[in-house]
């Protein structure tokens, strides 16, 4: 796959994991930690590198039912980059 095609992914300089104390996924960091919602999390849960946006979005919708999500997706991922929790 090449640069072009890969798909976000966390940034190394956080770490995502499922808390159970929380009951939330979490992007833990040398400073912290993030507590996510549940949209969130389980978007930033399949930013691994290897979905692209439209793959993300398209497991979303058949994951929950759901159609429509492309315009959140994109905007959540936005947000996310520009808090530097994901890179391409």
């Amino acid at each position: 796959m090449s640069a072009a095609e890969a798909g976000p992914r966390v940034s190394r300089r956080f770490r995502l994991q499922w808390e159970e104390a929380q009951n939330a996924w979490v992007l833990l960091y040398p400073e912290g930690m993030v507590k996510l919602n549940q949209s969130a999390g389980e978007i930033l849960r399949r930013c691994d590198g290897s979905r692209t946006e439209a793959a993300i979005v398209a497991e979303l919708e058949e994951a929950f039912g759901a159609s429509g999500l492309a315009d959140d997706v994109a905007n959540f991922l936005a947000m996310a980059r520009a808090q530097q929790w994901i890179e391409t």
